[in-house]
């Protein structure tokens, strides 16, 4: 794998020719992102350069390249040119500050999200999944659902929740749903731009983006403000964000504590739709494994809600959630930047070149995976997964920078998977075809339509 230092003449990595002045802009415009990126891998291997003109940038499609950007010399691979796009709606959040301040944030942070305090939000996540599952029993009998609707407003109800144990009014509820579509859509776009022009230009999409921002920070500090002002204590995360604090340093500003609930909306609710989108949308086109599903469910919590327990004994459900995670993860790909000149697998990293790891990639590969594309929830049974390189699977990134809510968006996820088995079965309806969108985010294209029936 690579050395810190480059001791021989330079080398170039492989790459496909690109076109003049526009280089390999193509590649992230494709359709079938995987059929792309697999077809790179194949011809050039597991490092591939591409131009987008004047910028290098590096696709990593392996294990081991993973492992090394992630882990081994992580402290030479920042967010960069990609997560500055974001910093108008996240700022210096967890999700896009680099060096010693955010060190120092992910120690302040990391507590709110540990076994126990993930536990203590469990009440919330089955609450809101009862409410859901209590709005579908009103609608008539085999009603088309937009599962992916249902799925974001779910998640965002439970994130909210958890932030905020006090809760929004009516009026500011509505304008969270209303904003984080646009949010999250513009996000992608800006993400997804590889010259950043977009953001510079008054387009309709651009000023719909920065009032949606104003309109979602006036919720955010008014929360803030409130609950300062009342001193109360709130076993919430907006609580946890106002009392922490390191020994003989001050506590977050408001402006920071804003970037941090900001990454947490936006982080805890839109993967978590995602991942419960692909999985109901599995399960429908695997039957025999939504009745293993269903059995299990039936087994363990035996027509009662579940508790943190229950959790535990509820090992095909999480299989099945870890086989979504695999055939599609929300975050398909990862970016970052080189600080410095590298070397990986005997190639040159060129200083502030970008870096895109392709876990959607390694997910497919057929070294990792038998059958990879199958679905086949029992390869995540500890007998089959020995011997399996851990960065093969990478749904939540890795390093010191894995994602710090990725047991809460699995205990979330858990838990609804499980009470709708228990109550329901969904099934993809005639004629509605299921599209992978091409964005930073792999998730549905469009509505997933599904018919709803009630388990006897």
């Amino acid at each position: 794998m690579g050395t810190r230092a480059i001791t021989r003449p330079e080398r170039q990595a492989p790459g496909p020719r690109g076109l003049p002045l526009l280089g390999n802009l193509d590649v992230f415009r494709s359709p079938d992102p995987l059929a792309e990126m697999t077809a790179l891998q194949r011809q050039y291997g597991n490092l591939v350069r591409l131009t987008f003109g004047p910028r290098v940038v590096h696709l990593l499609f392996g294990a081991g390249e993973f492992k090394y950007v992630l882990q081994d010399n992580n402290r030479n691979y920042i967010k960069g040119r990609t997560f500055d796009k974001t910093k108008p709606l996240l700022g210096e959040g967890l999700l896009t500050s680099e060096g010693e301040f955010w060190r120092r944030q992910r120690r302040l942070i990391q507590p709110m999200f540990n076994r126990q305090r993930i536990g203590s939000f469990l009440p919330v996540m089955v609450a809101v999944v009862e409410e859901m599952l209590g709005r579908w029993r009103r609608f008539p009998p085999g009603e088309v659902v937009d599962i992916s609707r249902e799925m974001a407003r779910l998640t965002l109800e439970i994130i909210s929740r958890v932030m905020f144990s006090t809760g929004l009014t009516p009026d500011e509820a509505d304008t969270v749903s209303q904003v984080m579509p646009e949010l999250m859509r513009e996000t992608n776009r800006r993400i997804s731009s590889l010259t950043g022009l977009r953001e510079r230009l008054p387009l309709p999409g651009v000023i719909r983006y920065r009032r949606s921002i104003q309109a979602l920070e006036q919720i955010l500090y008014r929360l803030i403000e409130e609950r300062r002002r009342s001193g109360e204590d709130h076993p919430d995360l907006l609580g946890m964000l106002l009392a922490a604090r390191e020994a003989g340093q001050a506590a977050m500003s408001d402006r920071q504590i804003r970037d941090e609930l900001m990454t947490i909306f936006l982080a805890g609710h839109e993967t978590t739709a995602a991942l419960m989108d692909w999985t109901l949308v599995l399960l429908s086109r695997h039957p025999e494994s939504r009745r293993r599903l269903q059995a299990e469910v039936d087994r363990v919590l035996g027509g009662r809600t579940p508790d943190l327990a229950d959790l535990e004994q509820l090992t095909y459900t999480f299989n099945v959630l870890q086989e979504s995670l695999r055939l599609y993860p929300p975050a398909w790909a990862l970016a970052r930047q080189a600080i410095g000149q590298d070397e990986i697998d005997g190639y040159t990293i060129p200083a502030g070149s970008g870096m895109v790891l392709v876990p959607l990639v390694a997910h497919h590969s057929p070294e990792y995976w038998d059958n990879p594309e199958g679905f086949d929830p029992d390869r995540f049974e500890p007998d089959r997964s020995a011997g399996r390189p851990a960065y093969a699977f990478i749904p939540f990134g890795g390093g010191p920078r894995l994602c710090l809510g990725n047991n809460f968006a699995l205990q979330e996820a858990t838990i609804a998977l499980a009470m709708i088995a228990q109550q329901a079965e969904l099934d993809l309806a005639p004629g509605c075809p299921v599209t992978a969108m091409n964005d930073f985010t792999l998730r549905p294209a469009q509505g997933i339509w599904m018919r709803l029936r009630w388990r006897a």
